[in-house]
C-alpha cells in the first residue's frame, strides 16, 4: 500500500492509522503513525475516524466471538412487507 499510487497521502494515513488501532502491540502507539495521521487530519478528524475504526473492529470481535455466518446476507431480508 505504501507505494501504490491509488491512495493519497491522507488516504494512506488514514489506512495506517486503522492498522495500528487494530493490531496494537503493546502500550505505545507507533509515533511515526500518529505524526503521519495528525499532519493530514484535524484533531476532531482523528477522533472521528479513530470512533468509526474501533466500532468496526468491536462489530469484527462481536462476529468472531459468536461466530456469525459470514456472507449469508440477502438484501432486503429484514423488511418489514
Amino acid at each position: 500500500m505504501e507505494r501504490s499510487s491509488f491512495y493519497s497521502d491522507k488516504e494512506r494515513a488514514a489506512l495506517a492509522w486503522a492498522e495500528a488501532l487494530t493490531s496494537l502491540n503493546g502500550p505505545v502507539f507507533p509515533e511515526d503513525v500518529y505524526n503521519k495521521a495528525a499532519q493530514q487530519f484535524s484533531e476532531e478528524e482523528l477522533v472521528d475516524l479513530t470512533l468509526a475504526v474501533t466500532t468496526i473492529n468491536t462489530y469484527n470481535r462481536f462476529n468472531i466471538a459468536f461466530g456469525a455466518a459470514v456472507g449469508t446476507y440477502q438484501v432486503g431480508q429484514f423488511a418489514k412487507n
